[in-house]
C-alpha cells in the first residue's frame, strides 16, 4: 500500500476499491496528486490502466449476476441509501477538506457540497418507493404491465468541478435502481469518491456492487465505456469527449447518459431589479472560479441600462474575496490546474486581441495560499462581438461577456446563439414576456428572475450539444432502468 501524509498529518488513502477491497493498481503504479492553489502534495494514488478496468468490472458483473443487491427489496436498498446519507454527513468536514485540498475550491463550497451529496442518497434513497410500472389496456383478454428494472453494470465518469457531489448524483440514482457500478473520478479529484465507496461499504452495500477506479491518463475512462460487460455509461465533462464517449458506445448499443458543456445565458431586462440582478450574476458566473456548466456567463443586458449594469457588477466583482481555499471567509479560490489557467488566460488575451475590453480582472492573483500560480481574477469583458469565441465557446473560467440587446427578438436570438442549450436565467419584471421569452430560450433549464435552477427534486440536463438524458429527480432514477412489457394471458 502506498499512502502519504496530507496537509495536517491526514493520512490519505490512495488505493482502487474493486470487488469490496482496498488495492494497489494491477502494475503498482501510482500518481501524484497535488494542491492546485498553492502546489503542495496531497496523495499518492493508486494509477489504474486495462487490467485494473477488467478487475473492477468483472466484480461488478459478478455482484450484479449474483443479485444480492438487484433482487434486494427496494425499501430495504432504500434504507442503506439514507444510512448513506448520514455517515456523509458525519464526515462532512473529513470530505470537505479532501475536496478543498485537490480542487483548490473554497472550503465553505466543499461543505455545501458534502451535504448536497448527502442529500442526492437519501432523496434516491425515498425515491426507490416510487420506482413502480404500470398496468395497460390491451385488446386482448388478460393483462398487461410494465417493469422497470436495473441495466447492469454503469461506469460513472466524474469531473473534477464538482466531484463528490456528482459522484452522489450519479450513483445514488444507479444504486436505487440496483445497478452495480464502477465510478472513474477525474485525476486531479479522487479522494472523495475513494471515500464514498469506503462510506457505502459501512452502510451495507454489498460486496462488488461499487468499485473505483483512479487513474492519470483519459484511456482509462476511454477502455471502460468500451468494456463489452458495461451496460450504462453515465458522464458528466466536455462535449468534445461526450462525442468520443459517443462513438466508442455505439459498437455495444450501450446506455449514455451526457451531462456536458454550457455557454448559459444571463438575459437581463431594463425593468429589472439590477441592483438585485448584479449580486446574483457574480455568483452565477465566478462561482467555483467559473468551472462550472452552468455558468451565466453569457450576460445579455438590454442596451439602456447597459452601462449601468456593468458598473454595479463590477463594482462587485472588485470585492469577492479571494485567496486561501482553506479559510472560511475566501470565496473564491484557484483554477485546477496550470493548463486551465493558461486556457483562461489565453481567451481572455485572444478577445482583447480582437478588440474587446476587460473592464475588471484578467490576471493571474499572487495571494497567499495561491502560490501555485493558478488563480484569476473575476474578469468581466464587454465590447465582444456576440459571434465571438470568448462568447460563444465555454471558458471554465470566471470570464464574464456582456452583450446589448435591443428587443426581445434579438435577445432570443443571442440566448440561442451557441451549440449549447444547458441552462439559463431571465430577469424581467413583465410576466408576459417572461413566458414569450423564456419559452423560446432553447436549454433545459431556466431560471426566470433567479439564477438557480438545479434541484435535487427536478430533472437536469440540456438540449443540443449540452448533452443527453436527465439527471436528478424521478428522471434520474428512471435513466438507470430499462422499462419490460410483460403480458399475461388469462387463458
Amino acid at each position: 500500500m502506498k499512502a502519504a501524509a496530507g496537509a495536517g498529518g491526514a493520512t490519505l488513502e490512495g488505493r482502487l476499491r474493486i470487488g469490496g477491497r482496498e488495492v494497489p493498481a494491477a502494475s503498482g503504479r501510482t500518481y501524484t496528486v497535488r494542491n492546485p492553489a498553492n502546489g503542495s502534495f496531497v496523495a499518492e494514488v493508486a494509477d489504474a490502466d486495462d487490467a485494473d478496468v477488467a478487475l473492477a468490472v468483472s466484480a461488478a458483473h459478478a455482484a450484479f449476476g449474483d443479485g444480492i443487491w438487484r433482487r434486494m427489496p427496494a425499501p430495504r436498498r432504500g434504507e442503506i441509501l439514507r444510512a448513506v446519507a448520514g455517515l456523509i454527513e458525519d464526515a462532512e468536514a473529513e470530505l470537505a477538506r479532501l475536496e478543498s485540498l485537490c480542487s483548490g475550491k473554497p472550503i465553505t463550497d466543499c461543505l455545501a457540497e458534502v451535504r448536497a451529496a448527502a442529500r442526492y442518497f437519501r432523496f434516491y434513497g425515498a425515491a426507490v418507493d416510487h420506482m413502480t410500472g404500470k398496468t395497460i389496456p390491451v385488446n386482448a383478454s388478460g393483462l398487461d404491465f410494465t417493469l422497470r428494472e436495473p441495466i447492469g453494470v454503469c461506469a460513472l465518469i466524474v469531473p473534477w468541478n464538482g466531484p463528490l457531489a456528482i459522484a452522489a448524483k450519479k450513483a445514488a440514482p444507479a444504486l436505487a435502481a440496483g445497478n452495480s457500478i464502477v465510478l472513474k473520478p477525474a485525476p486531479p479529484t479522487p479522494l472523495t469518491a475513494l471515500r464514498l465507496e469506503t462510506i457505502c461499504r459501512a452502510a451495507g452495500v454489498p460486496v462488488g456492487v461499487f468499485n473505483v477506479l483512479t487513474g492519470s491518463e483519459r484511456s482509462l475512462g476511454q477502455q471502460l465505456v468500451a468494456h463489452p460487460d458495461v451496460a450504462k455509461i453515465s458522464f458528466t465533462g466536455s462535449t468534445e469527449t461526450g462525442v468520443d464517449i459517443l462513438t466508442r458506445a455505439a459498437a455495444g448499443i450501450k446506455r449514455v447518459s451526457l451531462e456536458l458543456g454550457g455557454k448559459s445565458p444571463n438575459v437581463i431586462f431594463a425593468d429589472a431589479d439590477l441592483t438585485e440582478v448584479a449580486a446574483s450574476a457574480i455568483a452565477a458566473v465566478f462561482a467555483n472560479s467559473g468551472q462550472d456548466c452552468c455558468a451565466r456567463s453569457r450576460i445579455i443586458v438590454e442596451r439602456p441600462v447597459l452601462d449601468q449594469f456593468v458598473e454595479l457588477m463590477t463594482g462587485l466583482a472588485g470585492q469577492v474575496p479571494q485567496g486561501d481555499p482553506l479559510d472560511p471567509s475566501v470565496k473564491l479560490g484557484s483554477l485546477i490546474s496550470s493548463g486551465q489557467r493558461d486556457r483562461v488566460v489565453g481567451f481572455i488575451d485572444r478577445a482583447v486581441a480582437d478588440g474587446a475590453e476587460v473592464v475588471c480582472g484578467g490576471n493571474v492573483v499572487d495571494l497567499p495560499g495561491l502560490e501555485a500560480g493558478n488563480a484569476v481574477a473575476p474578469t468581466i469583458i464587454t465590447g465582444a462581438a456576440a459571434d465571438s469565441e470568448v462568447a460563444t465557446t465555454e471558458v471554465f473560467g470566471p470570464v464574464a461577456t456582456v452583450l446589448p440587446f435591443d428587443d426581445e427578438a434579438e435577445a432570443i436570438a443571442l440566448a440561442n446563439g451557441t451549440r449549447y442549450g444547458l441552462s439559463g436565467s431571465l430577469w424581467t419584471r413583465d410576466i408576459g414576456r417572461a413566458i414569450r421569452v423564456g419559452r423560446e430560450i432553447r436549454s433545459g433549464l431556466l431560471s426566470i428572475n433567479s439564477d438557480t435552477s438545479s434541484y435535487i427534486q427536478a430533472p437536469f440536463g440540456g438540449y443540443r450539444q449540452s448533452g443527453l438524458g436527465k439527471e436528478q429527480g424521478l428522471d434520474g432514477l428512471y435513466d438507470f432502468t430499462e422499462v419490460k412489457n410483460i403480458y399475461v394471458s388469462d387463458r
